[in-house]
């Protein structure tokens, strides 16, 4: 499992638009990445609200919100319109980045187990080292939680 102080893994993925977005290309930036399980689904739609309503603030404090599943970038453009999103979603539908984080695990449902997201965040820093970490993230408050940390390592 990746740490503070660890460089963030390097990724290229397609957003919404199918336009490639990759690290290297914000460096310089603060770099909020969330990954979330599925498009459309209660939890996840309440925290891809919660950061569209504070993208604003991450803005105003040099950061990109970038969101990452394993949906299709055809299922973000939907989940977008229908929630009136303005960050960016990326699509890992291979799931070699969420594996790379550390976010790809067995998780267990009603009885069952199955590979999925484990949903995480990742404050990566101007430099492309992870500044903070949330894992086993719970969606309310959450969106908050990562602006007043932003804010204290600023």
């Amino acid at each position: 499992m990746l740490k503070i102080g660890d460089k963030a893994p390097a990724l290229s993925l397609p957003n919404q638009d199918n336009v490639e977005i990759s690290l290297r290309d914000l460096e310089g930036k603060w770099i909020v990445l969330y990954f979330y399980p599925k498009d459309s689904t209660p939890g996840c739609t309440t925290e891809a609200c919660d950061f569209t309503a504070a993208l604003p603030a991450f803005e105003d404090l040099n950061a990109v919100v970038l969101g990452i599943s394993p949906d299709s970038t055809a299922s973000h453009q939907k989940f977008i319109a229908k929630q009136k999103l303005e960050i960016t979603l990326l699509s890992d539908a291979s799931t070699e980045v969420a594996q790379n984080y550390g976010v790809w695990q067995l998780k267990k449902f009603c009885g069952k187990e199955y590979m999925g997201i484990v949903r995480s965040t990742f404050l990566i820093d101007p430099s492309g080292k992870i500044a903070k970490l949330w894992t086993n993230v719970k969606v309310k408050d959450h969106a908050n939680e990562v602006k007043k940390a932003l804010e204290t390592l600023q």
